[in-house]
C-alpha cells in the first residue's frame, strides 16, 4: 500500500483461481499444483493471442522524485541539534508524504560542502546535523535514510556537491581533519566561501574517492550532482586558478580548460560508480540553459545565463559521451517567460537526449509556486501544465521537485492537481538498460483469504506490482495498461494486500532497476 504496510481486511465468499501467464503471448508456464482452475486457464489461453489495446495516458513508468536538501537545514533536519528520534521522525514524515503523493524516488543531500551526513572516513560530520562542524551526532543516519526509503518503495539517490569546500573562507573555523585545512593548496576562496579548485587532479581524485566510498558501503540506488560546479560568477571578481591553468592548461583557452576539468570529473565519477556497483545510476541536474542560440546555433531560444560559459557546465558533452545515465535540467521558469520559456526549453532538452540512451528527467520549481514576483507562479495551474507538456515528449521520463519542504506545504494545492491529473496511479521506475538487472520470477502461491491477496516472496524482488482487470480474459494484457495498476508494494513487506473488489488480480515481481517479471493471476468471483 502507499505507506508500505499491509492492511488486514475480513471478507467472505471469495472463489479463487490462480495461474501464470507470460507477456510473450502464447507461452504460459505451468501453474503450481492446486493453483489453477480450468476455467481460468482457458480464459487466459483464449486471450493470449490477442494484441493488447492499451491507454498510455497515465505513464506506467515514470520517475517522480523530490530533492531533500540538508544544507542550511532547508528540508531535513529542520534545524541542527535535534535528537536522533526527532531527526528520524522528520525524515519519515517527508517519505510518507512522498509516498502519499505517488512519488517513487528521493534525492538526499549527503555531502553539502566537503562534509558528511554519514560516517565518513575522509570528511568531517556536517554542521547541519549537530550545529557544530565535525560534531558527531552519535549515529550514522545514512543506513536509516536508505532503509526507510526502500521500505516505502522509494529509490534513494545520494546527492553530492563536488567542489564546495565550506560556507566560509576562514579555514581556521573548520575541523582540523577537514580536507581544506589539510590541503589548503586545493582551495580557492571566492565571495566569502571556499571551493576546491576543479583544475587540480588531486581534487578530482578526492571527489571520486568520496563518491566511491559511499557507493561501496551503503545500499544507494544512485549518485546525484546538482548544478554547482565552478561558482556562479560575480562581475569583476575572478576565480583565482591561474597557477593551475598555467600548469595543466596545455594550450587550451581558460574556458575550454575549465570545462574539460568538469567533464573529466563527470566521466571519472560515472566510471567509479559503475565499477563499484554496475546497477547504481549516476546523473546530474544542471542549470536549465546550456547555451543561448544568440551565442551558439546549437543553443536554446533563451536569453539567460549560459551554464556552458558561466560555470563551465557542458551537459551536452556529458550526454553525447554517455558519461551520465540521466540528465535532469532545472527548468525553473514558467511558460511564456521571456528570458527562459519552459515551453521552448523542454523540446531543446528532449532533442539532446533523443537516441542517446540517456534518460531525461525535468527539475521542477515547486518552491516557486505561490511566489508573486512572476505572475505565472501565482496560478495553481502553471506547474501541472509543465507535466502536460512533458507528455508530448516521449524523451521525458519523469520529474523531480525542489524541494521536500514544499512537498509538505503543498503551495496553492498544486500537488492535489498533479495527483489528480498525472499521478492518480503509482508508477514503476523507467528502465535503464545500461544498468542491467534481471526480471525476477513470477510470484507463486497466490491465495485469497479473509479479503487479503497474498503470495510467496520472490528472490530478487524489490517490489511487487498489482494490477486489476474485470475478468481473466483480460489478464494477459493487464500489466500492459497502466490504468490497471492498483498498487506497488515494496518487498519484503509487500507480499500481501487487501482485495475487496471483484475482478482478476495480476501480480508481478520487480527488481531494484524496475525490471518486471512474469505475472501470476488470481480471480475473485
Amino acid at each position: 500500500m502507499r505507506n508500505g504496510l499491509r492492511p488486514l481486511l475480513a471478507a467472505a465468499g471469495l472463489a479463487v483461481a490462480t495461474t501464470s501467464v507470460a507477456y510473450t503471448f502464447g507461452h504460459r508456464p505451468a501453474p503450481a499444483d492446486g493453483e489453477a482452475a480450468p476455467a481460468a486457464r482457458q480464459a487466459v489461453s483464449a486471450s493470449s493471442a490477442r494484441a493488447c489495446q492499451v491507454n498510455a495516458a497515465p505513464a506506467k513508468r515514470q520517475l517522480r522524485g523530490v530533492w531533500i536538501a540538508t544544507v542550511h537545514n532547508l528540508d531535513w533536519p529542520s534545524k541542527p541539534g535535534l535528537t536522533q528520534a526527532r531527526q528520524r521522525s522528520e525524515y519519515v514524515k517527508i517519505l510518507d508524504t512522498a509516498v502519499r503523493r505517488n512519488l517513487n524516488a528521493v534525492f538526499v543531500q549527503v555531502r553539502p560542502a566537503s562534509d558528511a551526513l554519514y560516517a565518513s572516513p575522509h570528511e568531517p560530520w556536517s554542521q547541519w546535523l549537530t550545529g557544530t562542524p565535525g560534531g558527531n551526532p552519535g549515529w550514522d543516519p545514512l543506513p536509516f535514510l536508505v532503509d526507510e526509503a526502500h521500505k516505502r518503495g522509494l529509490e534513494f539517490h545520494a546527492w553530492f556537491n563536488p567542489y564546495r569546500a565550506a560556507a566560509t573562507a576562514d579555514l581556521s573555523k573548520l575541523p582540523a581533519s577537514h580536507p581544506a585545512r589539510q590541503h589548503p593548496s586545493w582551495v580557492v576562496k571566492y565571495q566569502g566561501k571556499a571551493y576546491y579548485n576543479p583544475g587540480l587532479p588531486e581534487v578530482r581524485r578526492h571527489t571520486v574517492k568520496i563518491v566511491d566510498d559511499v557507493v561501496r558501503r551503503y545500499d544507494v540506488d544512485g549518485v546525484h550532482f546538482d548544478d554547482y560546479f565552478y561558482p556562479y560568477p560575480v562581475a569583476g571578481v575572478p576565480f583565482s586558478d591561474k597557477a593551475a591553468f598555467t600548469k595543466y592548461g596545455k594550450g587550451k583557452s581558460l574556458a575550454a580548460w575549465r570545462r574539460d576539468n568538469v567533464n573529466k570529473l563527470i566521466a571519472e565519477v560515472g566510471q567509479a560508480v559503475h565499477t563499484a556497483k554496475p546497477y547504481v545510476k549516476f546523473g546530474v541536474s544542471p542549470f536549465g540553459i546550456w547555451r543561448n542560440k544568440s551565442d551558439d546555433p546549437a543553443g536554446s531560444d533563451t536569453k539567460g545565463l549560459s551554464a556552458y560559459d558561466a560555470i563551465y557546465s557542458d551537459a551536452r558533452t556529458w550526454i553525447r559521451a554517455r558519461s551520465v545515465d540521466y540528465i535532469m535540467p532545472q527548468l525553473y521558469w514558467p511558460r511564456g517567460f521571456a528570458v527562459a520559456d519552459y515551453a521552448k526549453l523542454l523540446p531543446w532538452w528532449a532533442d539532446q537526449v533523443r537516441g542517446t540512451g540517456v534518460h531525461l528527467y525535468i527539475g521542477q520549481a515547486l518552491y516557486r509556486v505561490g511566489t508573486k514576483d512572476t505572475p505565472a507562479w501565482t496560478k495553481p495551474g502553471e506547474l501541472p501544465s509543465h507535466l502536460t507538456l512533458n507528455r508530448k515528449r516521449p524523451e521525458v521520463m519523469g520529474d523531480v521537485y525542489f524541494s521536500a519542504a514544499q512537498v509538505l506545504k503543498n503551495p496553492l494545492g498544486v500537488l492535489d492537481r498533479i495527483a489528480e491529473d498525472h499521478y492518480a496511479k503509482p508508477a514503476l521506475l523507467p528502465l535503464m538498460a545500461a544498468r542491467g538487472g534481471k526480471a525476477p520470477g513470477a510470484p507463486t502461491g497466490l491465495r485469497l483469504a479473509a479479503g487479503t491477496l497474498s503470495w510467496n516472496p520472490v528472490p530478487g524482488a524489490r517490489s511487487y506490482a498489482v494490477y486489476r482487470v474485470a475478468d481473466a480474459v483480460s489478464a494477459p494484457c493487464a500489466a500492459a495498461d497502466p490504468r490497471n495498476l492498483v498498487a506497488l508494494l515494496p518487498s519484503p513487506r509487500g507480499s500481501a494486500m487487501s482485495a475487496k473488489q471483484p475482478g482478476t488480480y495480476v501480480v508481478t515481481a520487480v527488481d531494484r532497476l524496475g525490471n518486471e517479471g512474469l505475472p501470476s493471476v488470481a480471480t475473485l468471483t
